[in-house]
């Protein structure tokens, strides 16, 4: 499944991570997948770089993701530190009427 295919089932709100991401200044933004997405976890990642020109840096964490009370832990050990985590979901969108 290519992104666009993916972004049709699920908002990922890739301009809202764009967007938070110019607002805070992030250069190293941590992407959180829950197993389910860690497949698309690098279409992820090019979409993001190509939007944010090379200015960023992502990693991808591929530890475990159980919801978003499941953050990763040890983080204050990387250097140079993270700006910024993101942790993605996989609920199916609501129908729109």
């Amino acid at each position: 499944m290519e992104l666009e295919e993916l972004n049709e089932k699920y908002d990922l709100e890739l301009g809202k991570i764009i967007l938070e991401i110019k607002k805070k200044k992030a250069k190293l933004v941590l992407l959180q997948f829950p197993d389910g997405l860690k497949p698309y976890a690098t279409a992820v990642v090019d979409f993001l770089e190509e939007k944010t020109k090379g200015d960023v840096e992502f990693l991808i964490w591929f530890g475990s993701c159980f919801g978003a009370c499941d953050t990763p832990t040890g983080l204050e050990k990387i250097k140079p530190k993270i700006d910024l985590i993101v942790q993605f979901g996989h609920n199916e969108l609501m129908p729109s009427y």
